[in-house]
């Protein structure tokens, strides 16, 4: 009955309640955004944290593309930042991931940022409003991604941080509301035909609170992603 209490827990419907208490409040997967502010010499001015939870639907297409075939009989969509869609999973194409090589390219292009905001960040394809990469009026120069050689082990902990770095020299603040995380996917049919390529947004998080960049400072976002033993 619309507006009827719902009076069940719903981990309940998949889980019965003698078989969860163990599992109950476990942390096995987290994700972290910070962000640090420096003025022109340097010198920390602000810093931000906020717990990041906001993959896209490309980032779960991407992990269970033969799941996603099996059960509906077709090849998961992706769609690119320019609006773009090529097919991908069993029996449709193959990704070469990860590569940086020129002719199958694969690979974290970048963290982006943006001056928007979007409520759903599972269909978001690109940021709503992105920042684009330079010194003209509302731009940011974006530094190189800083991707780790390997894995950090810390007792029961694994994780990886990727950053990267950027500099106001617009002659203005500039305000930054969301990020994302850019792939560049390579899709090939079976014969090694070129059927996809583009840059795929993977990963959006709109900021609780928007962070201003005044001219001459810079910002360094970095994405934590850890496990639990």
């Amino acid at each position: 009955m619309v507006g009827s209490k719902v009076d069940y827990d719903i981990n309940d419907l998949y889980i019965p309640k003698d078989g969860k208490e163990d599992i109950d409040y476990q942390k096995s997967f987290n994700a972290f955004l910070t962000i640090i502010v420096r003025d022109k010499d340097g010198k920390i001015i602000k810093k931000y944290k906020q717990k990041s939870h906001s993959p896209t639907a490309n980032f779960i297409g991407i992990m269970l593309p033969t799941t996603y075939y099996n059960e509906v009989q077709q090849c998961w969509t992706i769609t690119t930042t320019s609006n773009s869609t090529f097919s991908y999973g069993y029996n449709c194409n193959w990704t070469v991931y990860p590569s940086n090589q020129s002719n199958y390219p694969s690979y974290i292009q970048n963290i982006i940022v943006g001056s928007g905001t979007q409520s759903n960040p599972y269909s978001a394809y690109n940021l709503a409003s992105p920042i684009a990469n330079g010194s003209g009026t509302g731009q940011l120069l974006y530094s190189s991604l800083n991707i780790p050689t390997g894995i950090t082990i810390n007792g029961s902990q694994a994780y990886f941080i990727i950053s990267q770095s950027y500099a106001n020299q617009s002659g203005g603040t500039i305000t930054i509301s969301e990020v994302g995380i850019i792939l560049n996917l390579y899709v090939a049919i079976i014969n090694l035909t070129s059927f996809g390529n583009g840059s795929v947004l993977m990963w959006y998080d709109v900021l609780s609170s928007p962070i201003s960049v005044g001219n001459g400072q810079s910002v360094i976002i970095y994405y934590t992603f850890s496990v639990n033993a």
